[in-house]
Formats: C-alpha cells, sequence, structure tokens
C-alpha cells in the first residue's frame, strides 16, 4: 500500500521483500480469507485498537475504512460485511487481495524485488539515501519507507528486522511484546489439565487490578489450554496482564470470568436458587448439570466450599453465596503469555512522539518514513491492525512521493 501510495504521485519506486513472494503475512490473515478492514466509523476502529490509536487520527482521515473499501471495489475485488463489521473479499480468498495489490503495484510501474534482504539504511547529512542490500548492492533514494512488520508470525519473515535500522536513524524503540496472545497459568487446574479444550461460550472476562476492580473485560467466547487461556477474548485480554503485571510489579495477575453475564450477582442466585427448589430432592451437582459447563462444576463445588451433592433441602447458608460469587466471578491467576511466535500482533515500537502522524516521516531522519507494525500502535484482532496497516502505508508513502516530486 505504500509503493501504491507513493506511485499515484508519479514517482519511481522500488519495493524491496527479503521472501520469495509478497505478501506473505497477508496471505495468511483472516484465517486466511484477509479480514481487509473493519466497517466501524474512525473513532469506534480507535476504540478496537487500545495500544495508541488515537497516533492514526490523521492517516485514518485521510485514508480510513471507507477509502480501504473504496480502493479494493476499485479493483475489482467486491466485498461483503460479517460480525462486527469485518470487511473480507467475496472470495473468501486472502490470495484474491494480494494479487490485486500486486498487480496494481505493477500497474503503476513499482519495481517489485523479491530475495532482496536489506542489510541497513544509508544516512547522509541532510537525511535517508537508500538502502544497502545483504549482497552488498546499494539502492539510492530521496525517501525510504521502512514496512517491516513487528516479530509476530516469524514464519512468514516477520522477525523485527526494521528495529535496528531505526535505532541506527536515531529512533527510540519502545519494549516489545506480545499481544493478542494466548495466557499462561500455573494454576493446579490448568496444570493437571482437568479443563482441557473446554470451551465457553458468551461469557466476560475481566482483568483485574490487585484491588479487585476491572481494567478491562470482554464478552464472547474462549478456551481453557494446557497452558492456560485462549479463544477471541482471552487474546484481547493478553496485553492487559502485561500492563498489570508492570504497573504493579506482581508476578501474576488476576482474571474473572462471569458466567452469567447477562445476570446481576442478586439476578443470578435468585435464578439458580430457584433451579434447586424446584428439585429439591435432587443433588445440586444434577440440578445445574446443562446449565453451566459440567466439566467445571467440580471446580466451581471446590472453589465455592460446597458438596456437589447438597440438596436444596439441606443448603447452607455461606457456602451457597459463596458459589454464587464465584459463579459471577471465578477466579484465574495468569502469569504471563505465550511468546511473538504465537502472536497475532506486536505490542511496542517506533517511539510515536518521533514520528509525524500525518505523514509518517521521522523527525529525526529526514525522508525516512515508518508505516504498519513497527510503529508502536497495535489493535485487537477484527481488522483493525490491517486498517492501521493500509492506512499508514498509504500516508507514508502519498506523502513521501510528494515530497520527492516537489524538490525534485
Amino acid at each position: 500500500m505504500a509503493s501504491i501510495g507513493a506511485a499515484l504521485q508519479g514517482v519511481s519506486v522500488v519495493l524491496l521483500d527479503k521472501g520469495d513472494k509478497l505478501g506473505r503475512k497477508l496471505g495468511i490473515s483472516g484465517g486466511g480469507r484477509c479480514n481487509v478492514t473493519n466497517a466501524k466509523d474512525t473513532d469506534e476502529l480507535i476504540r478496537f485498537i487500545p495500544g495508541n490509536g488515537r497516533f492514526l487520527y490523521s492517516s485514518l482521515n485521510r485514508f480510513g475504512s471507507p477509502e480501504i473499501i473504496n480502493f479494493f471495489q476499485g479493483l475489482g475485488i467486491q466485498l461483503k460485511e460479517e460480525d462486527n463489521g469485518r470487511m473480507f473479499p467475496v472470495s473468501d480468498k486472502a490470495k484474491t487481495v494480494v494479487d490485486a495489490l500486486i498487480g496494481k503495484a505493477a500497474g503503476l510501474g513499482v519495481q517489485m524485488r523479491v530475495h532482496s534482504p536489506v542489510n541497513k539504511l544509508l544516512f547522509g547529512p541532510d537525511g535517508v539515501q537508500g538502502v544497502q542490500l545483504e549482497s552488498g548492492g546499494e539502492i539510492h533514494a530521496r525517501a525510504v519507507i521502512v514496512a517491516t512488520g513487528g516479530r509476530s508470525v516469524p514464519q512468514t519473515g516477520s522477525t523485527g528486522d526494521g528495529y535496528p535500522w531505526a535505532e541506527a536513524a536515531g529512533h527510540t524503540i519502545t519494549e516489545l511484546y506480545p499481544t493478542e496472545v494466548p495466557i499462561t497459568s500455573a494454576e493446579p487446574f490448568i496444570q493437571s489439565k482437568e479443563l482441557q479444550g473446554l470451551s465457553l461460550r458468551d461469557v466476560e472476562l475481566a482483568v483485574l487490578d490487585p484491588k479487585g476492580k476491572k481494567v478491562i473485560a470482554h464478552r464472547g467466547d474462549m478456551i481453557f489450554t494446557h497452558f492456560g487461556l485462549s479463544g477471541p477474548i482471552a487474546l484481547r485480554c493478553s496485553q492487559f496482564i502485561r500492563q498489570v503485571r508492570k504497573k504493579y510489579k506482581i508476578p501474576e495477575a488476576t482474571l474473572a470470568i462471569d458466567l452469567c453475564p447477562d445476570r446481576s450477582a442478586d439476578d443470578t442466585g435468585v435464578w439458580l436458587r430457584r433451579m434447586a427448589q424446584e428439585e429439591p430432592k435432587k443433588a445440586l451437582k444434577n440440578v445445574f448439570k446443562g446449565t453451566v459447563p459440567e466439566r467445571l462444576l467440580p471446580l466451581l463445588f471446590q472453589r465455592a466450599g460446597l458438596s456437589p451433592d447438597t440438596t436444596f433441602e439441606h443448603l447452607p447458608k455461606e457456602p451457597w453465596q459463596a458459589f454464587v460469587k464465584v459463579i459471577k466471578s471465578f477466579r484465574i491467576q495468569a502469569n504471563g503469555t505465550r511468546p511473538f511466535a504465537e502472536a497475532f500482533v506486536t505490542g511496542g515500537g517506533v517511539h510515536l512522539k518521533e514520528i509525524d502522524p500525518s505523514t509518517m516521516q521521522s523527525k529525526v531522519m529526514p525522508g525516512l518514513y515508518f508505516c504498519g507494525e513497527i510503529l508502536d500502535v497495535h489493535g485487537y484482532t477484527g481488522g483493525y491492525n490491517i486498517t492501521a496497516a493500509f492506512s499508514t502505508g498509504y500516508s507514508a508513502g502519498s506523502h513521501a512521493g510528494e515530497t520527492v516530486m516537489l524538490n525534485k
């Protein structure tokens, strides 16, 4: 997108990729279907980009979701909207999107070179001067756009190559960490794998601070694994586990699962009590079978100190209240997340105070631009990161092209 944005200004553009084909990461995005953007308006989009999303206002206003949709439809790719505003090609194939971008770039005269890893950027007294390839060759240019991505999904070639180049130019790289990544826990029930493979549907998962206040909460689906938690809402909470552990200098962050997010604690108690009352001689473990995930029930009873064989006729007050409480807030201690290799997105990156948000140009090295995941910007999955990438890519390319043309 950066090369297209630049070429549209009439300048000569070379696109370098170290891999054997272009768009490798794009080709596996959205489960291989490529979620090209999200149809939400700009303010809503930014709300779903918790990692410095406000930095994107200028670029999204220039080339945001409506423009991305029009761009691809202009290339003959019909899009369809799915749940939560996610936009996919009607073909359901990421290759359609990759091929269209390559075709557009080729049509604009962009020279595309694969198997061309860059060794370093070249600098002069007046700014960036080009790049040196690992082969030893040099390409001189009046503007260089670094669009190397972060460190997530490294099998696609996204291995953090751009960070040392940015540092060599005088930039600061904020701490890098995996986001949108499964969560790890050393809880005994996780280590014993007794809940491995259990999916919870339409529950709320919250990250709590040490005082028990919600830092963030997401509603949806999750799954217990042999190492902790995964699934959509676990991925969304992952970055906040790091934040809480770092902010409060604690080894573990507390998660809370609300199994009945549509009911208050009082309503939940009344509802469950009524169920038990209707079958007063039946053991509670059998009363609630089918209402609460069966594999989770023994753990809930254990946490509450309530015997699963108890009947309504012999219901003790305090353990019952504890049971209702644990239904509304089943606590799990999280000690971290899985590594970059399993993350969808990289947190951290080139410090945003050193980048002009309206142009994506470096404030410390004239002619040098950054876009996409190398920046210290990250969002949830669902088309938000790719929107940020396309938007910042187009902004960087357009401005670089305009500036080169003006200074010819």
